[in-house]
């Protein structure tokens, strides 16, 4: 039914402070996922031991590029983020193309990770209880939380995923430790050592590792939720870039202690006990079978809460761009709370659908229980991860173009330098995953996903770019507003009852 509105009620509630957004930053990477599957497999992979200094020189990095993201944040002020950001700084086709693109790439790193989640469950369960569950049924259900978490006030989503996070962070912390004190090989600090990052290995464990960073530009996504936008987005991105690219050096560097810098770096690791086994049989050794079963869970709460992150990212965007009318208005309908529940239910549906197929194209499939992990989890995580770090390459130079066309008092050091080297940085990231892009997807040799999932973020954002120049002429009253917010509410006839 229809209801009076005021113009409040298509915005967002404000109800996010600094702690809020750095947990559900940190969520979305999964701290204990990283350490116990990113990285593992990043050392076995790559056969470097460059990984965590590699953390290092990509959390100094996105540092930098941060210093003119967050520049940007203190003046603009939208849930669609990249897109306001291109919008703004390089123009609005640009804007258009950049949305499709961030669309693709966080609904991918979503869906792609209900993956992980469906099997870590459906295994975990299976060895505990000695029960089957199909993975998808598993994935259902948690598409059916998830979206329940999507539509309530966000606060609620922030103090479940800091729950989590704290519970990852400590039971790593406890591994961490055990690792420093019971070294397998002699203790070596060659892994957190400069001269790593000249090997020739090193630009496979940046494309490897960029993974991990994946998320921490979201504070931006939450700026119209945040109590004070121009101070908290600042504070809350460097804090979980720090705080991140910190962490996973350390825990990195302890899982080479634990696992032996020759053995860890070593392709003859057998497929049973690469991966996480390896982080896992380390744990059961020196700290007990207990606290492996309590680390297992929050393996699988870890990967939930990314889950929960990305949702979130992605229902924010859908109500930006439905908000400006680039998709249908009706998106742009937000709760009572303030969630913008229209935008999360498009996202859970949408996850169903995805889940639904690669469901079907499985049944029979010779991977086995593994099928979630090797298709769904891998093809559209590192699609995801890809697309992200062309969007922060673009918003790199959109810093550079919103500042010349808004000179302030922002010194050449936030407003050219440091995009500059960014840009460079991440330009170069980006090449490297493409070049490596088989090897992440884990194919024995090239075939179509190869070069079909690469295209799958960029031809839209082409197509974006046309659309955005089109809509000059077609619909120039939304062209105008692209990027820039819509201050007017739905007309009343357009606006539902959020109550379920």
């Amino acid at each position: 039914m229809s209801r009076n509105v005021a113009a409040t009620d298509t915005a967002p509630a404000r109800r996010l402070g600094v702690p809020a957004i750095t947990l559900m930053i940190i969520a979305a990477s999964a701290p204990l996922t990283v350490v116990a599957g990113g990285a593992t497999t990043a050392f076995s992979v790559t056969g470097s031991l460059a990984v965590p200094i590699g953390y290092i020189v990509l959390a100094i990095a996105l540092g930098i590029f941060a210093v003119g993201y967050a520049a940007m944040s203190r003046h603009i002020t939208n849930a669609g983020a990249f897109y306001a950001y291109a919008a703004q700084g390089l123009g609005r086709p640009v804007g258009v193309g950049v949305s499709l693109v961030a669309l693709i790439a966080y609904n991918c790193m979503q869906i792609g990770i209900y993956g992980m989640l469906g099997f870590q469950v459906s295994d975990f369960v299976s060895s505990m209880f000695g029960v089957t569950i199909p993975w998808w049924l598993v994935v259902i259900v948690c598409i059916g939380i998830v979206g329940w978490m999507g539509v309530n006030r966000i606060d609620l989503s922030a103090k479940v995923l800091g729950v989590l996070v704290a519970l990852e962070f400590l039971v790593v912390i406890v591994f961490d430790v055990a690792a420093f004190a019971n070294p397998t090989e002699s203790f070596t600090a060659q892994p957190i050592s400069p001269t790593e990052i000249f090997t020739p290995a090193i630009g496979a464990v940046l494309a490897f590792g960029v993974a991990a960073f994946m998320g921490f530009e979201q504070a931006a996504i939450y700026g119209e939720e945040a109590k004070d936008p121009k101070r908290t987005v600042t504070r809350a991105t460097f804090t979980a870039v720090g705080i991140i690219g910190v962490f996973y050096a350390l825990s990195s560097w302890a899982l080479s202690l634990a696992i032996g810098t020759e053995k860890i770096t070593s392709a003859g690791i057998s497929p049973e006990e690469a991966g996480p086994p390896l982080f896992f049989n380390f744990a059961a050794t020196h700290l007990g079978v207990i606290v492996v079963d309590i680390m297992s869970v929050l393996f699988i709460t870890s990967v939930f809460a990314a889950v929960v992150s990305f949702h979130n990212a992605v229902a924010r965007y859908v109500f930006s761009l439905g908000r400006e009318q680039l998709l249908p208005r009706g998106l742009a309908r937000v709760s009572r709370s303030g969630a913008p529940w229209a935008g999360s239910v498009a996202q859970t549906v949408l996850a169903l659908v995805v889940v639904v197929l690669f469901a079907i194209g499985g049944i029979g499939s010779e991977l086995g229980p593994l099928y979630p992990v090797i298709t769904l989890f891998t093809w559209l995580t590192n699609t995801g991860a890809m697309g992200l770090v062309l969007l922060m390459a673009v918003i790199a130079l959109s810093v550079i173009g919103y500042f010349r066309g808004n000179p302030n008092d922002a010194g050449p050091w936030t407003t050219l330098v440091s995009p500059i080297i960014a840009f460079l940085f991440l330009a170069t990231v980006y090449v490297l995953i493409v070049a490596n892009f088989n090897v992440l997807m884990g194919q024995a040799e090239t075939n179509a996903l190869t070069f079909v999932l690469p295209l799958l973020v960029v031809v839209p954002g082409i197509i974006g770019i046309g659309w955005g120049i089109a809509l000059k002429s077609s619909r120039p009253e939304v062209y105008e507003n692209i990027g820039r917010g819509a201050p007017d509410p739905l007309p009343d006839a357009e606006v539902l009852d959020a109550q379920p």
